[in-house]
């Protein structure tokens, strides 16, 4: 392929983002790359994230993986909307579920896993953050699931279920009804956040962080994981009717309608 090939084949990618992976001894670097978005995600990024979940307890010496955004002004903000153009009820349903299969594949993962969030972390980015293990972040951490706000829609029960247990129920009622942006002083005060350090000192943060984890007794960090995770999917709720009738709504077409067109949504309440 010649330079131009090249270029473009590199400007297709950063336009259209990417899930890189970089294995540096016992820790696997896995980094959302669509600076120009916030890092939101595309289909073919989500579809790299678990082509990577897969790859990663096949590769000899990885103890840890640990998940950044690239560009430091986003860790993931989310799914891009602009997808979501053509969604009804049904889609939205199989998107759901799409959303909890991927969370479940990282989480399966037998290592431990840390997201290292700075500045904006919603949406599907915060439920790539919630399915880690450990969390730290910069000062300029946001966290929420702003949908009351600007898309409409909403999310599945696994998902609001592991919110809650991170972050407790009273903050994910705001965040969901309210459509609050938590502050990174906020989420290390109720744990989600395990460190809170300033940007400049966030990759020794977490370095040093991923080390530690590397040195501990594996089989412990993998059972104790699944241990976990048992608990917290015990006896989930059905929500899928929830989740049809947010998909089908008028408010929800106009919530893409009105992102996409720069202008604020106008609820109907139907």
């Amino acid at each position: 392929m010649g330079q131009g090939g090249e270029g473009r084949q590199r400007e297709g990618r950063r336009v259209s983002g990417t899930v890189r992976l970089a294995i540096d001894g016992p820790v696997a670097s896995i980094v959302f790359d669509r600076p120009a978005a916030r890092n939101a995600m595309t289909w073919s990024m989500y579809q790299e994230l678990a082509a990577i979940c897969e790859r990663l307890p096949n590769e000899p010496g990885v103890r840890v993986a640990c998940l950044r955004g690239a560009g430091g002004e986003a860790f993931v903000a989310g799914t891009d909307i602009e997808q979501f153009k053509s969604f009804d009820g049904a889609r939205g349903v199989e998107y759901e579920r799409g959303i909890d299969a991927g969370m479940a594949r990282l989480q399966a993962l037998p290592l431990p896993t840390v997201a290292v969030i700075e500045g904006w972390c919603v949406g599907g980015g915060l439920a790539i953050a919630t399915a880690c293990d450990i969390r730290i972040g910069s000062t300029t951490a946001r966290l929420g699931v702003p949908i009351a706000k600007t898309l409409g829609n909403c999310l599945s029960g696994s998902n609001i279920a592991h919110l809650v247990a991170a972050f407790g129920r009273p903050r994910v009622q705001r965040m969901l009804i309210g459509a609050e942006i938590l502050r990174a002083e906020e989420a290390l005060a109720c744990g989600y956040l395990a460190e809170v350090v300033a940007p400049e000192a966030v990759d020794n943060a977490a370095d040093s962080l991923c080390q530690r984890l590397a040195t501990l007794a594996p089989v412990t960090q993998e059972v104790s994981k699944e241990a976990l995770r048992r608990l917290l999917t015990l006896n989930l709720p059905d929500v899928h009717d929830l989740i049809l009738r947010t998909y089908d709504s008028a408010d929800f077409h106009e919530g893409v309608a009105a992102f996409t067109q720069k202008r604020p949504p106008v609820w109907r309440g139907r």
